[in-house]
């Protein structure tokens, strides 16, 4: 795993290995990374990466709001309270020397304190739990998503209608869906 594009251009992420069976970590692939990101970057939905203030839930890895600040982001706030998974994002920001730029958050994605909003939020739940609906709940609730704010879901299957947002946008990847919302 690396990161695709920007100052931290080619660099080589913390390897997850064989992991933690109990983290459920599932590291975004390059190639779905790389596609996410074109898309991202291409036009049509402005360009919500350059000087954003980003939200990765359920981070893992740190690899989405790592690639978004290589490519431009002001901040990246992680957030995962899996052991593995924050050592992990130490790692990793470490790596890219960024430290000054994240906020790193031991917490349950859908149990989200008060907040300040931002503009590009990643949503990477384990798969078919339906805890990407709750954490979307808490950090709407919490004030961390500033209307308008593109959100960038992904998940094994498409995800159904949800209050306070509109589907822009769905992708497959192999077993990999991504959809973008927009906050209203």
């Amino acid at each position: 795993m690396r990161i695709i594009a920007g100052r931290f251009r080619g660099l080589t992420l913390a390897s997850v290995g064989k992991g933690d069976a109990g983290a459920h970590l599932r590291p975004t692939s390059d190639r779905v990374r790389e596609s996410l990101f074109s898309m991202l970057t291409g036009g049509r939905f402005g360009d919500p990466v350059e000087g954003a203030k980003v939200l990765d839930l359920f981070a893992g890895t740190g690899a989405l709001g790592l690639e978004a600040l290589s490519r431009g982001a002001a901040h990246v706030t992680f957030v995962d309270d899996g052991r593995k998974a924050q050592t992990l994002i130490r790692e990793n920001i470490a790596k890219c020397r960024c430290a000054d730029q994240v906020t790193v958050l031991k917490r349950d994605a859908t149990r989200l304190p008060g907040g300040s909003p931002h503009d590009l939020i990643f949503l990477d739940p384990p798969y078919g739990k339906g805890l990407g609906e709750k954490a979307l709940d808490a950090a709407i609730k919490g004030d961390w998503i500033a209307p308008n704010a593109l959100i960038v879901w992904e998940e094994s299957a498409a995800i159904a209608p949800l209050d306070g947002v509109t589907l822009l946008d769905t992708r497959q990847y192999g077993d990999t869906v991504i959809s973008v919302l927009r906050r209203v």
